[in-house]
């Protein structure tokens, strides 16, 4: 029942979390993953059979130069279009200092990093002074396979996936029209709720 895979996933820690919408987010990690795997009509069975999903440890590497992750989200169906996907990494180097880095791995319309690296803002809809935006922007669906194009398999690492929903309007926005009240001067007039999940991590050696 739901109950008891709920309690088995939270066992597995098998899990994510969102700030507030109900967006699905699936991710697994492992060495061989590729668009063939994403795009069958199983790609859940694959991500199981081919490696670990999110909370778990990363398998043997089997001759592999670099660990490969498969990620898919949907939007929440009541909710705002999905921004982008990106894959979070913290590694441990060989001084003992800790690192990290977010790579942009999946995004919704025709927008490219630029020459700084950076993908552009994907725009921004928020009406303020009717509380409301559009879904004029975005993916309802964003899904890719991506490998780790600086994997030291001498350094321990984890990877997590964080999902960035287009912008929508904070809680104290919808207050000032509901109430007729003043918007803080210096609060922000939109916000991207976000998921994030479990991470797969990996350790040498493994």
């Amino acid at each position: 029942n739901t109950r008891a895979s709920l309690f088995d996933a939270m066992d597995r820690k098998e899990l994510y979390a969102t700030t507030g919408p109900r967006m699905v987010v699936r991710f697994f990690g492992g060495w061989s993953f590729n668009e063939s795997d994403l795009n069958s009509r199983e790609p859940v069975f694959r991500g199981y059979e081919k490696g670990v999903p999110m909370g778990g440890d990363l398998p043997p590497t089997n001759g592999a130069e670099a660990p490969s992750f498969m990620v898919w989200a949907l939007r929440d169906p009541i909710g705002a279009n999905l921004d982008r996907v990106q894959i979070v990494k913290g590694w441990l180097d060989n001084r003992g200092e800790t690192h990290e880095k977010v790579y942009d791995v999946s995004w919704s319309g025709d927008r490219a990093p630029g020459a700084d690296g950076k993908l552009p803002a994907v725009g921004n809809t928020v009406d303020v002074a009717s509380a409301s935006w559009t879904n004029s922007i975005g993916a309802s669906e964003l899904a890719t396979v991506w490998t780790d194009p600086d994997f030291d398999p001498a350094e321990s690492a984890f990877y997590y996936v964080r999902v960035l929903e287009i912008p929508t309007p904070p809680w104290y926005v919808y207050d000032a029209f509901r109430f007729g009240i003043e918007i803080p001067e210096d609060a922000p007039r939109s916000q991207q709720e976000r998921a994030y999940t479990s991470p797969i991590w990996y350790a040498p050696g493994d």
